[in-house]
């Protein structure tokens, strides 16, 4: 057998090529085979493989499928590439490929990619985490074919008050409203995202109260991001950090 090489797991951001990190870019135009979920990633990354990259894409394969594809070129010596979707360590069943390549003895490489969350709160211009206001991000998804155990539920969720980011529940969307009404007021601001970054992107804040009507009313089903927070609103808040009677190790005097 020839020499194995890692397989890098690589996440492609949210869609814009120039949001790609160097490291994402070095293993996508150095891949022998390039494994792509063409469902979610724009054509024009993929293209950025060489000309002789043998690329797979996934969209109508299973897990069991992709994994086998996985372990056997990389067990030709080839360089292979697993390119996703946004940042890997989020609803990528990152967990099941590393388990299973690890069951063939492969080794594994994770590249992070920004994540669509992060890309719709630039393209917005909003910090997320406002003193005095919110400090901390949530980043979760509402029950559908996946379920998300009692614990975090959006009811539950809602309580925080954070920054609260739902992947994946656009086709819940009615249920979703519903549940943060219970602890969000109606004005509440919420980014609806809708494929952040691409040509066609479309990102809207409306009220918590017509979160549903308006993304019944676009159409939206799926490359949806939701951001609920009280972040989205105008503060004129600012960090302690930064005050000039604030000392720290760098500014003493």
């Amino acid at each position: 057998m020839e020499k194995v090489n890692p397989i890098s797991i690589v996440g492609a951001g949210p869609g814009a090529i120039d949001l790609l990190t160097i490291r994402a870019l070095n293993r996508i135009k150095n891949a022998d085979v390039l494994v792509w979920t063409d469902s979610l990633i724009s054509p024009d990354i993929a293209k950025l493989a060489s000309k002789d990259c043998e690329k797979f894409k996934t969209s109508s394969l299973t897990l069991e499928q992709i994994l086998e594809l996985l372990i056997i070129k990389t067990k030709q010596g080839k360089k292979v590439v697993r390119l996703h979707d946004g940042d890997p360590c989020l609803y990528s069943a990152l967990s099941e490929q590393i388990c299973g390549l690890a069951d063939e003895g492969l080794e594994v490489e994770v590249i992070p990619g920004i994540s669509a969350y992060q890309a719709t709160a630039s393209e917005l211009q909003k910090e997320l985490t406002i003193p005095g206001v919110v400090q901390t991000i949530v980043l979760s998804r509402t029950s559908g074919r996946t379920k998300v155990p009692e614990s975090e539920n959006l009811e539950n969720l809602a309580k925080i008050g954070a920054s609260l980011c739902l992947y994946l529940s656009a086709r819940h969307v009615e249920d979703v409203q519903k549940q943060l009404l219970q602890q969000y007021k109606e004005d509440t601001p919420v980014a609806i995202a809708h494929r952040v970054t691409w040509k066609d992107q479309w990102i809207k804040i409306v009220p918590l109260k017509d979160l549903a009507s308006v993304s019944k009313r676009k159409g939206l089903f799926r490359t949806t991001l939701y951001i609920i927070s009280p972040a989205l609103k105008s503060h004129d808040r600012r960090s302690n950090l930064y005050y000039e009677g604030h000392k720290h190790l760098f500014r003493n005097k």
